[in-house]
């Protein structure tokens, strides 16, 4: 356990039993920090929340737009680690797209170029939000400005991605995939909102991008690796002009030999439980039937449970909820009802085999994901050969660490797709120390 932690970029300085994943991420912040980060001052001004900020309401009409026509624009800042914003020209965009019903919905994407040279393609980052809060999507926190500099927990990771994505002069689109409603844990629509957002990218003219010549990577980990699954599971029929060149993603391989269910059985009275409160307020909201079954078990204690935790994000409510037991919120075995929604999951884990080049990976030690339903669900893939698949297991990595130790070897791999490399051939599987020692 770290007993204290000071940071030169505005980290908090103390994380005493603060719990692994805050740990790891202050760690991860200050790796930042004392590798160069700019140190000024960005604007202090408060920002609305999604809920209360007019910039999400779209036009009268929207509904009748083709999916990824943009609605409106605006210029903003992206934020870092330290108080000075990314080295970036970057717009948000909001966009027409679909959601799991086929209904038309809007969303934002908050997209990013390198402020010099030739812009080489773009990657679609999917953040890992993890949560059911509007105020916790993307656009909202990785405004400059739109939370204080010791609550950057919940999109510190990102930072360092979208910093080191920036180096390699791609630009970038990160979609609030989860739509306006937060969401989540529901088929399909990732998969379309993220795609919207690369439709809505490649018109935006100052992004410099070649239309739909843009060769196009996915990319994301943990909770993002869901959204960049379905990118790949709906892009031949959704999408099918985006020329999508490959996926790189951890953390979770999701599908039948890695059910939903089965995951959230697992958080259950664990250390990791609040990630249960974080997700299923979202969950519910997306699925009417998991909607009423929820509110048919769960007592008054859970109602409240469930309204608290959908209100904040994701570190919070792992740190403020640990070892909770959903049974105590039911009046029925928490088992029981994730047994009477088999129809509900058994779409949600629809995710089958890739058709595009993937790049994948995960920690053997993994705390949050086990990795021996990951494993069974690789070897799935290779079974089918339908595209190529690298796939690198970590043995001294855990979940949020490994986020972090892949970021190289993940970027090396898109950089060649979107270069027009094509992926090596075939199945790839092997066990290295490190991924942040070179192994990939």
């Amino acid at each position: 356990m770290m007993g204290s932690v000071e940071s030169t970029c505005g980290a908090p300085r103390s994380v005493a039993k603060r719990g692994q994943l805050r740990s790891v991420l202050i760690a991860a912040s200050a790796v930042l920090c004392f590798t160069g980060a700019p140190t000024a001052v960005g604007s202090a001004d408060p920002l609305p929340i999604p809920q209360n900020d007019p910039f999400y309401i779209p036009p009268s009409g929207w509904e009748s737009q083709a999916p990824g026509t943009i609605l409106n624009s605006r210029p903003v800042e992206v934020a870092s680690m330290g108080p000075q914003a990314q080295d970036a020209e970057a717009w948000q965009l909001l966009y027409r797209t679909t959601d799991n019903a086929g209904q038309p919905i809007t969303t934002v994407t908050t997209v990013l170029r390198p402020r010099t040279g030739q812009v080489k393609g773009l990657i679609s980052y999917q953040s890992a939000e993890d949560s059911s809060s509007p105020q916790c999507a993307p656009s909202f926190t990785l405004r400059q400005g739109a939370v204080p500099m010791d609550h950057k927990y919940d999109a510190s990771l990102d930072f360092i991605e979208i910093g080191q994505m920036l180096s390699s002069g791609h630009a970038i689109s990160v979609p609030d995939w989860e739509g306006a409603n937060s969401a989540l844990f529901t088929p399909n629509q990732p998969g379309y909102t993220a795609l919207d957002g690369v439709r809505a990218a490649e018109a935006f003219a100052p992004l410099s991008l070649s239309g739909t010549d843009t060769p196009v990577a996915a990319y994301g980990y943990s909770g993002g690796s869901w959204g960049s699954a379905w990118i790949a599971q709906v892009q031949p029929t959704y999408a099918p002009e985006v020329r999508l060149v490959g996926v790189a993603r951890g953390g979770g391989a999701f599908g039948a030999a890695e059910p939903l269910d089965m995951y959230m059985k697992s958080l259950d009275g664990g250390p990791f439980s609040g990630f249960l409160l974080s997700l299923l307020p979202g969950t519910m909201r997306a699925d009417p039937r998991i909607a009423a079954a929820f509110d048919t078990y769960l007592t008054p204690a859970g109602k409240a449970l469930m309204a608290a935790g959908g209100a904040q994000c994701s570190v919070p409510d792992v740190e403020q909820h640990a070892f909770v037991h959903m049974d105590d919120y039911l009046t029925i075995p928490f088992s029981q009802v994730l047994e009477q929604l088999h129809a509900s999951f058994d779409e949600i884990d629809g995710i089958t085999t890739p058709t595009v080049p993937l790049f994948f990976y995960h920690a053997v030690d993994d705390e949050i994901v086990h990795i021996g339903p990951v494993d069974q669900t690789v070897a799935g893939w290779c079974a089918t050969g339908a595209a190529p698949v690298t796939y690198t297991r970590d043995e001294l990595s855990e979940h949020p660490s490994l986020e972090v130790a892949a970021i190289p070897a993940a970027l090396r791999w898109i950089d060649d797709r979107l270069a027009g490399q094509p992926a090596p051939d075939g199945c790839s599987i092997r066990t290295v120390p490190s991924m942040s020692l070179g192994g990939a």
